[in-house]
């Protein structure tokens, strides 16, 4: 993500190869993590197809173009509701803010530790119709936004880490345009499907009635699936635990994932470098799409994301399905650099 904490950007993911796991019921997609003598430089082919799982890699097209955020602070993940034709994205609070009952304005470091996050509610066409602050929530690798009658709520990480800066738990909350939420507060229902995991995000898939979450549990980062019904109601044992191979090089970050239909789409890459680095910009970027099946754990291929090579920093900062007019788009964000501040930049893919 554009501000990571240094054991983050420094994995090397590798989704585990093999059948289906009999008897576990955590649910999801897993893959190890490997670092030290084990990296390998090889992330394995990149898929020829021109799909990834029921999208066209070869459609990509502006979805919107970069876009200031409430916050000056990079974007780190972005979900659609498309009954309002709306974008929700996630960012770290930029630093020298004072909130609420702070005694003062506090710095970047602590409020990325501290698992603070802005949330921009923007138009279709990038306008800033609102925002809100949640303190101690998370980083926001992936979020989730369901409308309901007159209200929206927006699904995320809780109960930060403050080791990392990264959550524990999902949370269920409503958007309330200029409020300050604290993740501790008495209102805030905490949702905890596998005790003990870290890095935990969620990501919804609205038109499944289904609830993806991120987490990692004993050095092995997984994807659960549940139906929204029994996550809400806190039956959490309803899935399996799939396994498929995907390797990643290690200079790409887990930049999020979405799930649609029969497929778990995960966005990896890191920014550009300079000419010396390893990403630098003639290299067409690193950032890539992988597909996996949710029936059978197969990969269903790594597809190099080659759309706007000219955005300057061009890091790949969350990735969602946009259903607008009922077609599914799959929409991969980039945190673009200006001079004082960090911008949004929207590209979508369709079926």
């Amino acid at each position: 993500m554009a501000d990571h904490t240094t054991h983050f950007s420094r994995r090397n993911l590798l989704f585990a190869g093999g059948a289906v796991a009999a008897g576990l019921t955590a649910g999801g997609l897993s893959w190890a993590l490997r670092t030290g003598a084990d990296e390998q430089d090889d992330a394995g082919p990149v898929d020829p197809s021109p799909t990834a799982g029921v999208f066209d890699m070869r459609t990509g097209a502006q979805l919107l173009p970069q876009t200031p955020l409430f916050n000056t602070t990079g974007p780190q993940s972005f979900a659609f509701d498309d009954t309002n034709g709306q974008v929700y994205v996630l960012q770290t609070v930029e630093a020298g803010i004072r909130l609420g009952d702070e005694e003062e304005p506090v710095d970047s470091g602590d409020r990325k530790t501290s698992g603070d996050m802005c949330l921009t509610r923007l138009s279709s066409s990038g306008k800033t119709l609102g925002y809100m602050y949640l303190r101690g929530f998370g980083h926001g690798i992936s979020c989730g936004v369901e409308p309901t009658g007159q209200r929206t709520y927006i699904w995320v990480e809780g109960r930060a880490d403050t080791a990392t800066g990264y959550g524990r738990t999902v949370v269920r909350v409503p958007f309330k345009d200029g409020s300050v939420l604290d993740s501790s507060d008495a209102s805030v229902r905490h949702f905890d499907p596998v005790p003990g995991s870290t890095e935990v995000s969620p990501a919804l898939d609205l038109p499944g009635g289904r609830v993806l979450v991120s987490h990692e549990q004993e050095g092995v980062h997984r994807f659960s699936v549940y139906g929204m019904a029994d996550f809400l109601a806190g039956r959490f044992d309803a899935a399996r635990v799939l396994k498929a191979r995907v390797q990643v090089k290690q200079e790409e970050w887990f930049q999020g994932c979405a799930l649609y239909g029969d497929h778990v789409y995960v966005l990896t890459g890191g920014p550009y470098t300079d000419k010396n680095g390893d990403n630098p910009r003639k290299s067409g970027g690193n950032t890539y799409v992988s597909a996996i099946d949710v029936r059978t754990g197969k990969a269903q291929g790594r597809h190099h994301v080659t759309v706007a090579p000219d955005l300057v920093y061009r890091e790949p900062e969350g990735i969602a399905v946009a259903m607008a007019g009922g077609r599914p788009a799959l929409c991969v964000g980039f945190s673009v650099k200006t001079q004082d501040r960090r911008e949004l930049a929207l590209y979508r893919y369709t079926a």
